[in-house]
């Protein structure tokens, strides 16, 4: 299970590296955002599709944008983050001991 979520975060802090490069540096395609990121460019692709379906960026004949509203979404992702701390850290107090009864 760790497993997993240790897979999403990683994706989702791609994702991040990705839409910072974008708000800093936009309108910017696959190739400088790769190589501005060190992110391959199949995985840039995949990120850029992921925020564009989450309407983070918007894309335009010169390259990706961030949303006009993204200052309002970073804020709402942000508070969601502190949310899921929290829950995280409920699990972790719930945890199960094996053997214990």
């Amino acid at each position: 299970m760790d497993e997993r979520l240790r897979n999403q975060v990683e994706k989702e802090r791609r994702d991040l590296t990705i839409l910072q490069a974008v708000i800093a540096d936009g309108p910017i395609g696959i190739v400088k955002l790769s190589d501005r990121t060190d992110v391959p460019e199949h995985k840039v692709r995949y990120s850029l599709r992921m925020l564009e379906n989450d309407g983070f960026i918007e894309p335009t004949p010169e390259g990706a944008v961030p949303a006009e509203d993204i200052g309002e979404r970073l804020e709402r992702v942000n508070e969601g983050i502190d949310e899921l701390v929290g829950r995280l850290e409920r699990v972790r107090d719930d945890e199960v001991v094996v053997g214990e009864s």
